[in-house]
């Protein structure tokens, strides 16, 4: 059966798939009103033009990402123990910006008079002090319909542990048929912010996943349809209409993905993956694997379950330059999106990053999406001379502006998941992809001192290869609160033992094999007396390894302080059948035959004479110097004067960076 992988994003929805021979792609612009339209439109075409009986989908959506960072999801009211009704408003008091005076936190997700308590405790042992007020709860249901409620969070004190009263509360709701999101479901784990917060956005974002998701089904096969998740795996369809929280971060995390795997097989194991849209850019660093974290905060809110560790900054294609009250040139995080888009696409009216590649000749007008979109350079002329005389700048430095300033948020972001957090850029390969992420590649390497950058194949599509190239995950937890460490992994085996047999059989119902299923162990672990736990591998010897990977992390270790087994963790892996990756033909080392022309680009302060090269008649062993530009279907690709680029034998281009210490 034929595989699909879809991203959806701001600008573009792209589409990959690999017919037996080759791989194949489509893209068409996005339908922010309507995320689906584009989806099943570009389905059609491919249906249609391959004459396929039969699919299968794999999607990143953004549905729950915008839902939440727009504050566009269901009216959502939380149920739990009186008392604790202002815990997701309380939260931990922290201030992430310690000496701004008029910091405003973002309202919670739930409106004052939409959150209830009710009478009821169980500790922490599981004992019952105080029964259920059934009475209460039953009465909610006439206040739960009277507020319009959409979606319903359930969250209660030790559920984690025993969920009794938290069932008992979904069992009498549930003739109201509306969507109940359980925390000890969504998250059987301790800390009560971080649990209510990440039900609250899972029952906040679940209704719109849930009709955006139906809505696909009915034009698709059944069971032929699986979201990707935030943590780099899939799920079924089902499961993401349930825990859709886990699908914050689907779109990106395809990216993270496939630059892993293309950095593998072109022998990079050390990478940054730069991914540039048309909104926004997403940044990873990837040390020979996926970056994990238990724990982020999204639009700040904190969600508590496991995605891979991307930065995102609001700077793409898109990205609209405006002049402050200062007179400084600014660039974003406005986005002109795909409706209206930038002004070259012929509706919107204001100077994009688009726009200024256009104008400074880094976009190929006749070449852009293989030739089936044209940009039209005319419309830019009227937006970008108002800007530059506000500015009092000519056009042309305008337009170089607007790329140093996009460039500068995109580097700090950069800097952010390397250098702040202690790695040297100087030792990663930059594998950049998305739509405009070639445009950008070459001076954003310059700048971090990075000698190397990888464009893979179809790098305009590559989070959307990502999801077909994506396992099939599940991730389980349960708060355990083990301290005897004689008795600590026996004590482990019992509940260890169940979440493997669960996953197993999850995932089985899935369709894996189970000679494809892969579990791994982990616990959150910690010294007795300390607040934040380190996950460790349960291995042979579990306990040495949380001390040595306490020194590793903070410099030292105890191995004679007691040590405490706080959360368990286990992750099922499915490995379903894959695409193949291709190596391409080899030639020469010059490439005469894929010249397309030339043009004049601007390059530091110039106008540059530029070759344009056709990327899809390039040979595995060619070698470009720099002036460069390189077109194909998704992206474009920028060599300015101080880079060359070789093609490897899988068809990536691998641009040598001369960095600006090298040119000082």
């Amino acid at each position: 059966m034929l595989a699909i992988g879809i991203d959806t994003g701001g600008t573009f929805t792209d589409f990959i798939w690999h017919d037996g021979q080759c791989w194949r792609v489509h893209k068409r612009l996005s339908t922010p009103a309507n995320p689906a339209q584009a989806v099943l439109e570009g389905l059609a075409h491919i249906i249609d033009s391959l004459q396929l009986q039969d699919c299968k989908v794999v999607h990143g959506s953004t549905v729950a990402t915008n839902a939440l960072l727009e504050r566009r999801g269901a009216v959502t009211a939380l149920i739990t123990n009186t008392g604790f009704e202002d815990v997701i408003e309380i939260g931990r008091q922290q201030r992430p910006k310690l000496y701004d005076l008029k910091a405003k936190r973002a309202p919670a997700l739930v409106a004052r008079d939409c959150r209830f308590g009710v009478a009821g405790r169980i500790d922490t042992q599981g004992h019952e002090i105080t029964p259920l007020d059934t009475a209460a709860v039953q009465q909610l249901k006439s206040a739960i319909a009277e507020r319009g409620i959409e979606s319903i969070a359930i969250s209660l004190l030790f559920s984690f542990n025993t969920p009794e009263h938290e069932l008992a509360v979904a069992n009498i709701l549930q003739d109201l048929e509306l969507p109940l999101s359980l925390s000890h479901e969504i998250l059987p784990e301790f800390r009560e912010y971080e649990r209510s917060s990440t039900t609250v956005i899972n029952a906040y974002v679940a209704p719109k996943m849930r009709t955006y998701i139906r809505y696909l089904q009915d034009s698709l096969p059944p069971r032929s349809l699986r979201i990707m998740q935030s943590n780099g795996g899939s799920i079924s369809a089902e499961t993401a209409m349930r825990e859709s929280v886990r699908t914050i971060l689907s779109g990106p995390a395809g990216g993270a993905v496939a630059a892993l795997e293309m950095g593998k097989a072109a022998g990079f194991d050390k990478i940054m993956s730069f991914d540039m849209g048309g909104t926004s850019t997403d940044v990873a660093l990837l040390d020979r694997a996926l970056p994990m974290t238990m724990e982020s905060h999204i639009a700040d809110h904190p969600i508590k379950v496991p995605m891979i560790n991307i930065h995102t900054v609001g700077a793409g294609g898109g990205s609209i330059a405006w002049a402050d009250m200062g007179g400084a040139l600014r660039v974003g995080p406005q986005s002109a999106g795909a409706d209206p888009g930038p002004a070259c696409y012929g509706c919107g009216q204001d100077v994009t990053v688009t726009d200024a590649n256009l104008y400074l000749g880094r976009l190929v007008a006749e070449h852009f999406l293989g030739g089936h979109m044209s940009l039209d350079k005319s419309r830019i002329n009227a937006p970008m001379n108002q800007l530059a005389k506000v500015l009092d700048v000519p056009a042309d430095e305008l337009a170089d502006g607007i790329l140093r300033v996009a460039n500068a948020t995109m580097e700090r972001a950069l800097r952010v998941i390397s250098v702040e957090r202690g790695h040297d850029p100087r030792e990663f390969t930059l594998v950049c992809f998305g739509g405009a992420g070639g445009l950008h590649a070459a001076d954003l390497a310059r700048e971090l001192g990075i000698s190397q950058v990888l464009i893979p194949c179809r790098p305009g599509t590559l989070s959307a290869s990502g999801m077909l190239l994506a396992d099939v995950i599940k991730d389980y937890s349960q708060t355990l609160m083990l301290g005897d460490t004689s008795t600590m992994l026996d004590a482990l085996a019992a509940p260890l033992e169940t979440l493997q047999r669960r996953a197993t059989e999850e995932l089985k119902s899935e369709g894996i094999r189970p000679s494809q299923i892969t579990i791994q162990a982990y616990a959150d672990m910690r010294y007795q007396g300390q607040s934040f736990e380190i996950m460790v591998p349960l291995d042979a010897d579990p306990i040495a390894g949380f001390h040595r990977l306490h020194e590793k992390l903070y410099g030292y270790c105890d191995p004679q302080k007691p040590t405490e087994m706080v959360t368990l963790r286990v992750r099922a892996i499915g490995e379903p059948a894959k695409p193949p990756m291709e190596r391409i033909k080899s030639g020469e080392a010059s490439p005469p035959h894929a010249q397309l022309g030339t043009q004049t680009v601007y390059f530091d302060g110039e106008w540059l004479d530029t070759t344009i090269w056709d990327r899809k008649a390039l040979l595995a062993g060619n070698q470009i110097l720099g002036p460069a530009i390189i077109v194909e279907y998704t992206s474009t690709v920028v060599v300015p004067p101080f880079a060359h680029l070789r093609v490897d034998d899988w068809g990536n281009l691998i641009l040598q960076i001369k960095t600006s210490e090298e040119a000082n």
